[in-house]
């Protein structure tokens, strides 16, 4: 069992910048392949970024590309979501997920952080 605790969400203007940060519980942290995803309200959730065990390969969606870094550290079983340039459309509740295989699917994805808010305005 893998529990994900997620912070670092908040309110910020267009343009500015936040980092998110996701600690696992589990010492098999580095086991799992990590994602961001975000849902926004009346939307489905959607897929932002993945990082591979070691952090070695990294995927984006493309409307975050150029703009959000993923990274981890896996001595702290923590995974971050760097995000620059925010935009009003980045608005959502961001949530992070550990899976065993580097997909951009949720479906594959077996552990869920509980979620933080981004809130970006304009």
């Amino acid at each position: 069992q893998v529990q994900l605790v997620e912070s670092g969400g908040g309110l910020v203007q267009a343009g500015g910048s936040l980092r998110l940060s996701c600690t696992a519980s589990s010492r098999t942290f580095s086991s799992y392949h990590m994602g961001w995803f975000r849902q926004a309200p009346g939307k489905e959730r959607e897929f932002v970024a993945v990082i591979s065990l070691n952090g070695g390969s990294k995927g984006y969606d493309d409307s975050v590309k150029g703009r959000f870094t993923i990274s981890r550290d896996n001595a702290l079983n923590t995974v971050y979501l760097q995000m620059n340039s925010l935009k009003p459309e980045d608005t959502a509740v961001y949530y992070c997920a550990a899976s065993r295989s580097f997909s951009a699917q949720g479906a594959r994805y077996d552990y869920w952080g509980q979620g933080t808010q981004v809130a970006v305005s304009s």
